[in-house]
C-alpha cells in the first residue's frame, strides 16, 4: 500500500514534470512532504500564486508540455483564477493543484471553504475533486491529456487533505503515444483550387500556427508560391519577419497599413486562427474567399464564417498544399507589398527620434538592436504592446511572448523568469509598464533567489497608459489614471538585483548592452513619452494608409 500523496507525485514524474511552482498551505502538507523526496521534480517557491500560475503557463507555452502549479484552498485557489484564464485563452497547457479540507468529515466548519471545482469550471478544460486515492492515476493522466491536446489550456485537480493521507495499491499510468490526424485530401484539393484561381491571395498566420514544424512547412510554402503573409500578435515569429514577403503584424484593430493589404486580397488563407484574438480582418457577404487551416473547425462569429475548412495537423496540411499547388503566374502582390513599404517608411523616422523621455518607436528599435536573433522578450500588457507588435521584428517562434488573449497585466516578469529557466543560454528581457510590473513585482525576489539572468525594462509614465490612450481617443478628459511610483532603482536593489535609471536615448543603448551581457537580475527604469500615441496610432497611420 502506498500513501496517496506519494502516488500523486509518482504520477507527475511519469508525465515528465520538472517543476512545480507555487505557494503551499496547510492543506498541501502531505503533498509537499511527498514532493520533498522526489528526485525528478523541483519545487519553485513563488511570492504569489498568480506568479506561479504565469510561470507554469509559460513553461507550457515554450515546451508544449504541461506546466504544474500548486496552491492551498480558498484564497490560494482564488489567486490562481487569473493565471487559469491566461493559460486557457492563450492555449498554454497548465495544471493547477489545490488543497482542500477533509471531505469525509468536518475539521473546521466552513472556514476558508469555497467550491473551487465549480469556480474553475468555466475557465478550464477540466476540473476535478479527488474523492478516492484509487482514482489518482486515471484523473492525473486524463488532466494531462486534455491540457496538451489542441487547443491546449488549463486543467485543475483538487486534492483534499484526507484523500492525500489515504493508502492505495494503484499505480501510475503510462503516457500514450498519439499523433494528430492529417487533413482530408479532398479539402486540400479544394483549398488549392481556390488559391490557384485567386488574383491576390494572402496568408494570415495566427496563434494556432505556433506549433512544432509549422514554421518550416510555412516557409517552404511561401518560398514555392511567393504568396505574402502577415501575422496576428500571437503568430509573431512563426516565420522570420525579415522575409521580403512579410506584410506586418495586425496590432491595431483596423485601418493600419497591414489591414489595407488584407483588404486588397481576394483569397485569405487563415492559418491557426483563434477567435480569442482581435480579428485581423472582418468577413462580410460577397467578400474574399476565406480558407480556414487549423486543427479544429472554425468557431463561427459574426465577422468570421470561412468558405473552405482544412482540418488536421497544420504543418502537414501546409505541406500537402505545397505539394499540390501550381503557382499562378498571374498573381499580383505588388499593391500589398507597397503597403508594407509605406509602413516601413513611416516607422523609420519615428524610430530614429532620440528624444528624452524615450519615444516608443525608438525604444522598440533600441531593444531589437540589443537582442540577439534568439533573444526572448516577454511583454506585460500596456500600450507599448502595440508598438512592439507593429515595430519589433521577430526572427524566430516564441521569441516575442506577448499575451493577446486574456491580455492580463502582471504576467511579464513571471513569463520572463520562466523563459530564462527553460533557455538559460539565451538573452531574456521582461518589458513591463510601471502599472503591470507592480502587480507582480514581488517575484523579483524569486528571480534573485533562483539566480536567473534577466533584464526587466520598466516603461515609466506614472499612469495606466493604455487606458489614457483610449480615453484620449474617445475624446474624454485626461482623468483618474495617474499615480506615483517607488524609486525603482532602490526597489530593485532592496531585492538584491541591480537597478539603473535611463537618462538619455544614448544611455538606454549603453544600459541594454550592459545588462544583457552581465549575469544576474537587472532592472532598468526607463521614462517614456506617450504624448503622441493617439495622434500616431489613431490618426496618422489610418490617414496615410487610406491615402494609398
Amino acid at each position: 500500500m502506498k500513501k496517496a500523496s506519494d502516488l500523486f507525485i509518482e504520477c507527475l514524474e511519469e508525465e515528465g514534470v520538472e517543476y512545480i511552482f507555487g505557494v503551499p498551505g496547510e492543506e498541501n502538507l502531505d503533498f509537499l512532504d511527498s514532493l520533498s523526496r522526489s528526485k525528478k521534480i523541483k519545487l519553485i517557491l513563488t511570492r504569489h500564486e498568480q506568479g506561479a500560475g504565469f510561470m507554469a503557463a509559460t513553461y507550457g507555452r515554450h515546451t508544449g508540455k504541461t506546466g504544474v502549479c500548486l496552491a492551498t484552498l480558498g484564497p490560494g485557489a482564488t489567486n490562481f483564477v487569473t493565471a487559469a484564464a491566461y493559460a486557457q485563452l492563450g492555449g498554454m497547457p497548465m495544471m493547477m493543484i489545490t488543497g482542500q479540507k477533509p471531505i469525509k468529515k468536518s475539521k473546521q466548519g466552513r472556514f476558508q471553504i469555497l467550491d473551487v471545482v465549480a469556480m474553475m469550471g468555466p475557465i478550464t478544460k477540466y476540473t476535478h475533486q479527488m474523492a478516492s486515492s484509487d482514482n489518482i492515476p486515471s484523473r492525473v493522466r486524463e488532466a494531462f491529456r486534455l491540457a496538451e491536446e489542441e487547443k491546449p489550456g488549463a486543467v485543475h485537480i483538487e486534492l483534499p487533505e484526507d484523500i492525500a493521507d489515504e493508502h492505495t495499491e494503484s499505480l501510475p499510468l503510462k503516457r500514450s503515444h498519439s499523433r494528430r490526424p492529417t487533413a482530408d485530401v479532398k479539402s486540400i484539393r479544394e483549398a488549392v483550387k481556390a488559391l490557384e484561381n485567386a488574383k491576390s491571395p494572402v496568408l494570415v498566420i495566427g496563434a494556432g500556427a505556433n506549433r512544432t514544424m509549422t514554421s518550416r512547412m510555412l516557409l517552404q510554402f511561401i518560398e514555392k508560391t511567393g504568396i505574402p503573409f502577415l501575422t496576428t500578435q500571437l503568430g509573431k515569429g512563426v516565420i522570420d519577419e525579415r522575409h521580403p514577403k512579410f506584410l506586418g503584424c495586425a496590432a491595431l484593430s483596423a485601418g493600419d497599413f497591414v489591414h489595407r493589404a488584407v483588404e486588397a486580397s481576394d483569397c485569405i488563407v487563415n492559418i491557426g486562427h483563434d477567435v480569442i484574438e482581435k480579428p485581423p480582418f472582418f468577413m462580410k457577404a460577397g467578400g474574399p474567399t476565406v480558407i480556414h487551416v487549423s486543427t479544429k473547425t472554425a468557431e463561427v462569429d459574426p465577422v468570421y464564417f470561412p468558405d473552405i475548412e482544412v482540418i488536421g495537423d497544420i504543418a502537414n496540411a501546409i505541406w500537402q498544399m505545397k505539394e499540390d499547388i501550381v503557382p499562378n503566374g498571374g498573381w499580383a502582390f505588388d499593391h500589398m507589398l507597397a503597403y508594407r513599404q509605406a509602413e516601413v517608411d513611416h516607422t523609420a523616422p519615428l524610430a530614429a527620434d532620440a528624444r528624452f523621455p524615450i519615444f516608443p518607436p525608438h525604444l522598440v528599435q533600441q531593444v531589437r538592436d540589443a537582442m540577439p536573433d534568439d533573444g526572448i522578450i516577454c511583454l506585460d500588457n500596456g500600450v507599448y504592446k502595440i508598438w512592439f507588435a507593429r515595430g519589433y521584428t521577430a526572427y524566430r517562434p516564441n521569441t516575442v511572448l506577448l499575451d493577446n488573449a486574456l491580455a492580463t497585466m502582471g504576467a511579464g516578469l513571471p513569463s520572463a523568469m520562466m523563459s530564462a529557466m527553460v533557455y538559460p543560454d539565451r538573452k531574456v528581457m521582461a518589458i513591463c509598464g510601471d502599472g503591470g510590473f507592480m502587480m507582480n513585482s514581488q517575484e523579483m525576489e524569486t528571480a534573485v533567489r533562483l539566480g536567473l539572468n534577466i533584464t526587466v525594462l520598466i516603461l515609466n509614465d506614472s499612469s495606466y497608459g493604455m487606458i489614457r490612450w483610449k480615453q484620449a481617443n474617445m475624446g474624454f478628459e485626461d482623468w483618474g489614471l495617474t499615480y506615483g511610483n517607488p524609486d525603482f532603482v532602490k526597489y530593485a536593489e532592496s531585492y538584491g538585483a541591480k537597478g539603473y535609471r535611463v537618462e538619455s536615448a544614448a544611455h538606454l543603448k549603453e544600459l541594454l548592452a550592459h545588462t544583457l551581457s552581465t549575469p544576474g537580475v537587472h532592472l532598468i527604469d526607463c521614462p517614456v513619452d506617450y504624448s503622441e500615441n493617439d495622434q500616431i496610432l489613431n490618426v496618422d497611420i489610418k490617414k496615410l494608409s487610406k491615402e494609398l
